[in-house]
Parts: structure tokens; C-alpha cells; sequence
């Protein structure tokens, strides 16, 4: 079997971290590691995480993803994947981003949940969510792998394995819009357009994570619960994407339509924007 050990997991994880500085996607590690399982993976993930808080930055909360059966069909897996979300990601809303700040991003619809208690599994389920819950805002989330999707040289496709190492693809999130406790709005019937230049490129329901995002949120405490991490008071929780994931270009800009929600919106700056 072709499995990293613990000093692979700690090479991968060296390798993972350049990447995300040099802009620089690394080749597929199920392609090094054919063997590789669900749980390595989130051993590197944990070892890059570590890796970043050494070097100064702070965890301020989670993201779920491939919320979607779809999603975990196409990825061959049964459940979500999980990933950190570090103090330097947050853009404000209406911000811009430098061209090449990342190497291939993408946008994506969800609701953000900021935590008033902490949520400690296992056994946590959607009430304990919605009472646990300070408030919940609308959010883009910024998307970018730091493995390649193809390789060059076998067509290899990057593999759940791949994404779960590399801290679930996460790279960046926008909040805003309105703030709102969890029950004072159905969470199940938010609603959101993505536009990007103008044009509606993808809509969905809230429902179509987990049947209600809190769920996901529920999934994700009771999921780290082994590892013996919680999920903090303060902490913002990325519950899943209810769109696909749309690709942005420099020049593009888009808009999370959630009607009386409000909006969100980034700006991604062609190179001669910041000249």
C-alpha cells in the first residue's frame, strides 16, 4: 500500500503551504499516493493548519463543503468535507482582490453562521445549531486549489483526497448583506442569485444543503469532535454552497443576490486596475 506516514504527512503539508504563497499548484497527491485515504488527508490538513497558526495566523472559524449529493456523488464520497478559515481570508464586502492573488479561483453562494456559544460534539444536532447560533449573514466563498486538477502527464484527475489536504480548497470568504437570528427567517427558503458581470450565472435554495444549512453546521461539530476540537464562540462556520461554483477572471465582478437578505460582492482587479 502506498500510504504517507507521519513524516510525508509533515512534507506534504510544507508543500501545500508554498504553493499557496508561490501561486504554484503542486501534482496530485492520490497520484504519489495512490492508497491515500480520507482520514490522511485530513491529517495533512491538520498539519498545514498548524503550519499556518505557527507562522502568525489565527483560525476564526470552519467551511463545509460538497454539501450537495451530487456534489459528494461526483466526488465519491458520503458525506461533507471541512476546512479552516484563517484571519487573512476575510474581504470586506465590496472589496477587491489583486490579480494573481490567487492561482484559479472560484465563487460560491452560502450562508455564514456566527456562533454565540460553543458547539462541542458529539451528539450536536440542528437545535443545538440554531440556539448556539448568534446570528447568520449571507457570505461568498472564495474557492482555490493549491493541487493541480489534471496531470500533465497521465490526465490524472486531483481526487476528494487532493482537496481535503489541501484545507478543503478554501481561500477566501466575503460577508454581508443582513444579519439576522437564525429563527427569525426560514433558513431552509433563502434564496440567492450569483451574478457575475451583470448576468445571473447560478440561483439556489438554502435547502439544498444538508436539507437546512444548520445541518451542516451540526455535521462539522459532531465530525472534529474526535480530534478533540470544538467549534468556538466567535467562530464564523461556512455552512455549504447551495450554487455551483462559478471560475473568476480578472475584471469580473460578482454579486450574491439575496433579495431583502441584501447582497454580497467582490471585485476581482484586471492587471491594469492596480497600475
Amino acid at each position: 500500500m502506498k500510504r504517507p506516514g507521519p513524516d510525508e504527512i509533515a512534507e506534504i503539508a510544507r508543500r501545500l503551504y508554498a504553493a499557496e504563497q508561490k501561486r504554484e499548484p503542486i501534482r496530485q497527491l492520490s497520484l504519489e499516493y495512490p492508497d491515500m485515504t480520507i482520514e490522511d488527508a485530513y491529517a495533512v490538513q491538520r498539519a498545514l493548519v498548524d503550519l499556518k497558526v505557527s507562522d502568525g495566523r489565527a483560525v476564526k472559524g470552519r467551511k463545509i463543503g460538497l454539501t450537495s449529493k451530487v456534489m459528494q456523488r461526483a466526488a465519491s464520497i458520503d458525506e461533507p468535507d471541512y476546512g479552516a478559515l484563517f484571519d487573512d481570508m476575510f474581504i470586506d464586502n465590496g472589496g477587491r482582490v489583486a490579480p494573481g492573488h490567487f492561482i484559479r479561483p472560484r465563487i460560491e453562494v452560502e450562508l455564514a453562521f456566527v456562533l454565540g456559544d460553543t458547539l462541542r460534539g458529539p451528539g450536536v444536532t440542528l437545535f443545538d445549531v440554531l440556539r448556539a447560533t448568534e446570528f447568520v449573514t449571507p457570505a461568498l466563498e472564495i474557492l482555490d486549489a493549491r493541487v493541480q486538477m489534471s496531470d500533465p502527464d497521465t490526465g490524472h484527475l486531483r481526487t476528494i483526497v487532493d482537496t481535503i489536504a489541501d484545507n478543503a480548497a478554501d481561500a477566501g470568504l466575503v460577508l454581508g448583506g443582513r444579519v439576522f437570528r437564525p429563527l427569525d427567517v426560514d433558513l431552509r427558503w433563502v434564496a440567492a442569485l450569483l451574478l457575475r458581470n451583470g448576468t445571473v450565472e447560478e440561483s439556489g435554495v438554502a435547502a439544498a444543503v444538508l436539507n437546512h444549512p444548520g445541518n451542516g453546521v451540526a455535521w462539522l461539530a459532531n465530525r472534529v469532535a474526535p480530534y478533540g476540537v470544538s467549534l468556538q464562540r466567535g467562530e464564523v462556520i461556512l455552512s455549504g454552497s447551495f450554487t455551483k461554483p462559478v471560475f473568476a477572471e480578472p475584471g469580473d465582478t460578482f454579486v450574491a443576490d439575496y433579495g431583502a437578505l441584501g447582497t454580497v460582492s467582490v471585485v476581482f482587479d484586471r492587471e491594469e486596475t492596480v497600475r
